[in-house]
């Protein structure tokens, strides 16, 4: 049976591609997923039956033969984290709450840089 790994899925739509180990791209439906199994992630290995579809390969059968490694492996550890959380809060304090204070925005590179500190920070919550 060929293997590959996912390329994309789409759950809401019920679709995705397989791109084949040995080349080209394979059509995944929901019908193909194993029980149990209500989505694909990119990158998981897959082990699957191919058949002629009306627009090329389609998979049958689809096994999951392995997952992507999860975030949760590379969190940082909590003492890391909240170093990080009073340090953003020490910057909020010194460069953005004083032009608040005064009714003006940051500059938009303070805030910029700012937003993309508490992204990461948010990103680490939630893994």
């Amino acid at each position: 049976m060929p293997t590959g790994k996912v390329k994309f899925y789409d759950k809401d739509r019920g679709f995705g591609f397989v791109s084949r180990d040995d080349g080209g791209d394979v059509f995944v439906p929901k019908t193909a997923l194993p029980d149990g199994v209500e989505e694909l992630k990119p990158g998981m290995r897959l082990e699957f039956g191919v058949a002629a579809g009306k627009r090329g390969e389609q998979a049958l059968s689809v096994r999951v033969l392995d997952e992507p490694p999860t975030m949760a492996s590379a969190r940082r550890p909590a003492e890391d984290l909240q170093i990080m959380v009073e340090d953003t809060i020490k910057l909020i304090e010194l460069k953005v709450q004083p032009s608040l204070r005064r009714g003006k925005h940051p500059d938009r590179e303070t805030g910029r840089k700012v937003a993309q500190i508490l992204r990461a920070i948010a990103a680490e919550l939630e893994a």
